[in-house]
């Protein structure tokens, strides 16, 4: 059966088919891993970016290299619904935004990229997304059907399975995922902006998300150099959340080394992708 956001795959391995059909859930069949990002390549280009009059977060430069990753490895733009796996026809990231002078006060939405996206293009892409969500007197369409959800005195129970079951059966309208905060590529929170640690953040069963990331404080990782030498290098901690029905362990590993390797060196992400891969099984 199709749905609004993704493609049915028909011809993927065996073991990924039974596999959704022995963890049924997506929080029976998480994986976690700490990527440790060495900063200083970044902080570098982050400067380098600046003198040329061009701002450039962290968050942009992750979010990019995860883009550019995707373009090459689009399996992990899958997701599993009802026992099936799906080919997403988007790319779609949740994010956390503190409102504007309200503490504790916060909202989630989606910034959806463009596999063509450079790294510039990212960054602007998140200031239009947190320039939009930071007014404190506006609603987001996240915002709008939560506050529709617990207004319903008493059906909100209904209401919560009833949207549950219309996804289940790949009934559910476009608008509502374009709206849902749990239908998306990746959830991506930044818990070193509120000074904490890097987590493993639960993947919700509703919903579509197969990864989820979590930046946390900067902490000194020990790495022995070529020469013997132990040295203690400053790294800021990813913790990431997989859904391991979508792909092998083996084809996780080969996409986050790439991950790695595009934030040893930003500026490989200042040109388009020289080709986008379909998913290998459409």
């Amino acid at each position: 059966m199709g749905r609004a956001d993704g493609k049915l795959l028909r011809h993927t391995d065996p073991m990924y088919r039974l596999a959704a059909h022995i963890m049924k859930k997506r929080s029976d069949s998480l994986n976690s891993i700490t990527l440790d990002i060495p900063l200083d390549p970044i902080d570098k280009y982050i400067r380098m970016k600046k003198k040329e009059g061009q701002s450039m977060s962290h968050m942009a430069v992750i979010l990019a290299a995860v883009n550019r990753t995707i373009c090459e490895y689009p399996a992990l733009n899958r997701f599993v619904v009802n026992k099936r796996i799906y080919a997403r026809n988007e790319i779609a990231i949740g994010m956390v935004v503190l409102r504007a002078g309200a503490t504790g006060a916060e909202t989630m939405g989606k910034i959806y990229l463009q596999p063509e996206d450079t790294i510039i293009d990212v960054e602007n892409r998140i200031q239009k997304y947190v320039e939009d969500n930071r007014d404190t007197g506006g609603e987001n369409a996240t915002d709008k059907i939560i506050n529709t959800l617990v207004g319903l005195p008493g059906l909100m129970r209904v209401a919560v399975a009833l949207l549950k079951w219309m996804d289940w059966h790949n009934l559910l309208p476009k608008a509502i995922i374009n709206a849902s905060p749990m239908h998306n590529t990746m959830v991506f929170t930044n818990l070193a902006s509120i000074r904490t640690n890097h987590i493993y953040h639960h993947a919700y069963d509703f919903g579509t998300t197969s990864l989820v990331m979590a930046a946390g404080n900067t902490r000194e990782v020990p790495r022995r150099t070529r020469e013997g030498e132990i040295v203690h290098e400053k790294c800021l901690p990813l913790g990431l959340v997989m859904d391991e029905r979508i792909a092998s362990g083996y084809y996780f590993a080969c996409a986050f080394r790439r991950v790695k390797e595009y934030l040893k060196n930003p500026a490989l992400l200042e040109e388009p992708p020289e080709k986008v891969l379909p998913d290998p099984e459409l």
